[in-house]
Formats: C-alpha cells, structure tokens, sequence
C-alpha cells in the first residue's frame, strides 16, 4: 500500500492558508497602490529598483534574470516594454557580443526616485507596521528557512 499522504492539522491548514491570503493580498494591494501612485507595474519597479543601485546602474541581462530570479523570457518581454517607455536602455555587452546590458535611462531613473517614497509608506502601512521588531525578526528568520530550504532541495523540473 503506498505511503498515505500527511494531511495538514487544524492548525497547519490555518497557517498555510493565512500565509497564502495574507501573501496574495498584499501584493495585489502593493500593486494597485503602485500603479495608481506612479504609473509603474510592480515588475518595472523590481527592474529599475536593481538599477538605481547607485554601484549599478547597468547589468547584463543574465544577471538580472538572477537577480530578480526570472526567467529570460519574462525578463526580455519586461526590458521591451520599459524600453518603448524610455526608462531603460538595451545595449550590446562589451564583454560579451552573444548578450546585452540593460541600462538605466534618467526617466527611469525619475521613476523610480518619485515611485519608492509613496510605495515604502504602504510597504510600512500594509506590513512593517503591524509588527514589532521582534515580531519582524521572526518573519525574517522563518522566511529565509523556507528560502534556504528551497534552495538546497532541487525542484522536479531541476531533477
């Protein structure tokens, strides 16, 4: 007889699901809030937030995708847009001819710098705020051991 599934508890079932509700909606808020507040969708914002770094301002489009943990295809439907909208630039990689270096233009530059006050106050409004620094503490450590987890453990496709 095969191994008969673990079935989620009382309690696990409520903590899953808060988890993936509360999760869900929060981003569907940042990013309504993001979009009426500034124009940018949530993944424009990711995109210019890694190039406004001011030790960036320019990376080659593999290494964004890593940043952002993206696939290239998401990341070059992304680029194509910001691009048409003038907020980034695609140019040829001096180190390497087979790939492209996205670059950060001062519109997007703009953007981003009139985006990030009114978006890290509903960030705070929606989330930070709600906790106490210890209770963040906790979220962060809970957090980085799932993401620790999930990397270490190769995903199906990965196998």
């Amino acid at each position: 007889m095969p191994n008969e599934p673990r079935w989620l508890s009382a309690r696990e079932d409520r903590a899953w699901r808060a988890f993936k509700h509360a999760s869900y909606q929060l981003d569907v808020r940042l990013s309504r809030e993001l979009l009426q507040d500034s124009g940018l969708t949530q993944a424009d914002y990711e995109v210019l937030a890694v190039l406004s770094d001011p030790s960036v301002e320019r990376m080659s489009a593999q290494d964004l995708c890593a940043t952002l943990t993206w696939e290239k295809s998401r990341l070059s439907h992304q680029v194509r847009g910001m691009q048409k909208r003038g907020l980034i630039a695609r140019e040829p990689n001096p180190d390497d001819a087979r790939s492209v270096v996205v670059r950060l233009l001062p519109a997007g530059r703009r953007a981003i710098e009139e985006a990030a006050p009114a978006h890290v106050e509903h960030v705070r409004q929606h989330f930070i705020d709600l906790f106490s620094p210890a209770e963040l503490d906790t979220i962060a450590t809970l957090n980085e051991r799932v993401l620790r987890q999930l990397a270490d453990e190769p995903s199906e496709a990965e196998r």
